[in-house]
Order: structure tokens, then sequence, then C-alpha cells
């Protein structure tokens, strides 16, 4: 019987985690509920800990995927579910994501409807992450921001250096069970309204997601981002020569400096493809040496 743990980072969800701890140890669908507290000052730790919760301390924030980080070093599951501190997930919905396990799945991700979007502009930008991360990876991705997701622990933990200590985790960890050829599946989940303050800023975590749109590219087939951006600068150079050919009869260094960096940025693609094979070098080595030994037992 496997056993399983919950992991919930935490920054100042006093409102909520002492509710939500307590549901989910009044369903026992989970051995162990793990919060980390990421540097609270509102007594999120004390109070998780009243409610039967084994509390992880950061002595000052870290950010989400840090908490996520220590809370699946110290799991003594062998299944680790992810949930959100602010009482938008259900644990009620934590044993029909458990379940999709048994059906070959190496991860489980909770997948929110529109409805359940904090609001239409984020709506509006993880739709767009999802169509790019399908584009990318050549799989149907539902929700690739959802935080509210199962996981087996021993595949999960081979890519904990992968894993940004901001946002946003979900992210990379999604991409990289499809980069190294695990299963990810997808369960329909409702959303609740978040108790407190979000800690996300828009300006500046704004920012930060546009730069989360180019690391899926880079950390999964960095060739699918940079050769379309090298077509499109060689084609747009190619148009240009046209233009000048037959309107002033000559070659421009405006054309040559287009060809130029069309070349350059397909270079660059092919280097980041080599180095993103290097990433997941050492877990296919693993894999393998995990299966080595499966033959000899």
């Amino acid at each position: 019987m496997q056993k399983v743990t919950v992991v919930i980072p935490a920054k100042n969800e006093a409102q909520s985690i002492g509710e939500l701890v307590g549901q989910i140890r009044a369903g026992r669908w989970v051995d162990e509920i793990i919060v980390v507290d990421d540097g609270s000052t509102d007594g999120t730790g004390e109070i998780a800990e009243a409610k039967g919760a084994r509390v992880l301390s950061h002595p000052y924030s870290k950010g989400n995927g840090a908490a996520i980080k220590t809370g699946a070093r110290h799991a003594i599951g062998d299944v680790l579910v992810f949930m959100d501190a602010d009482g938008q997930h259900k644990p009620s919905e934590i044993p029909r994501l458990l379940s999709r396990l048994s059906d070959g799945y190496d991860m489980v991700v909770g997948s929110r409807t529109s409805s359940g979007q904090a609001n239409f502009g984020r709506g509006v930008a993880n739709r767009f992450y999802n169509w790019l991360a399908s584009y990318m990876s050549g799989q149907k991705v539902k929700d690739l921001t959802s935080g509210f997701r199962v996981a087996k622990r021993s595949l999960f933990l081979q890519f904990l250096n992968l894993l940004p200590n901001g946002f946003s985790y979900p992210t990379t960890s999604t991409m990289a069970f499809f980069r190294a050829g695990y299963s990810v599946g997808y369960e329909p989940i409702d959303v609740g309204r978040r108790e407190g303050k979000s800690h996300i800023q828009p300006a500046k975590d704004g920012i930060r997601f546009l730069l989360i749109i180019f690391k899926i590219g880079t950390l999964y087939s960095p060739l699918k981002l940079f050769m379309p951006a090298s077509l499109a600068v060689l084609l747009l150079g190619a148009g240009y020569y046209g233009y000048t050919f037959f309107s002033m009869g000559r070659f421009t260094n405006m054309s040559a400096l287009m060809f130029t960096t069309s070349l350059l940025v397909f270079l660059v693609g092919l280097v980041s493809e080599q180095i993103t094979t290097l990433m997941y070098k050492d877990t296919d080595q693993r894999d393998s040496g995990n299966l080595d030994r499966d033959d000899v037992d």
C-alpha cells in the first residue's frame, strides 16, 4: 500500500490553512500532511500545527517553488499531493486525482474550468500558456499552471534541480515530466474563492510569466521555439532584399543583417537543444539503472 503525503506551501495564509488541514485530516485519504511555512508573519505555521499538520518552517520567504522542494524532500509518502493554501482547492477531490495514477499516469493535474480562473486576464494568459505548452510538447495540455496535482515522489524528486524557487513550479514540473517521457493526465476540478490576499503582483509577475513562456520552450524543445523565429527573420530579410533589388537594384546591409541574424538564432537554438538533452541525461541514466536492477531481481 503506497503512502500519500500532502504538501502545502503557505505564506501568510492564517485565514484558510486551519480549515484546509482539518478537512484533509477528516477525509482520511492521506498518511501525512506537510505545511511548509514560507516565512509567514501571521501565525500560519502555528495554526497548521495545531490542526495536526507537520510544519516545516523557512526562516524567511524563499518562494512558492522553494517551499514545494522542502516539502518533497521531507515527505514520507510514495505519492505527493500538492495543494495551494488559499482555500481554492477542495480536499474532497484528492481521491479522484489519486485514483487516476492507477490508470498508468505518473502525474495527474487538477484541470480548472474557465469559470475557475481568478479573472479574465489570468484566464486568457493561462489559455495561451496551455496552447504554447501543447505546441512545444506535442501533447494536449489542459492546465499548465494548476497548483493542485499528484505525482509519484521518486519521479518528482528527479527534477527538483530544475524547479524555480519562485513561480512557477507547476509549469516546470509538467514540461519536465513530458520531456522525460512520463505520463501526465488531467482531471477536472472545481475551484473555490480565494481566502486572503493574493501574493501575485500583476506588473512584476506579468513579466515573470512572460519569461516562463520562453522557459517552456528552452526547457522542452528549444528548436521548436528558435526555428520559427529564425525562419521569420529569414523571410523578412528575403522580402526586404526583393524590395531593394527591384527598387534600387542592389543588396543592402539591412538584408545582410537579417540573414546573419536568422543564422545566429538557428545556431543558438541548435546549441540549446543539445544543452537540454544533457539536462535530462542523468534522468535517463537513472531510469536505465532502475530497469537493469529490475531485470536482475
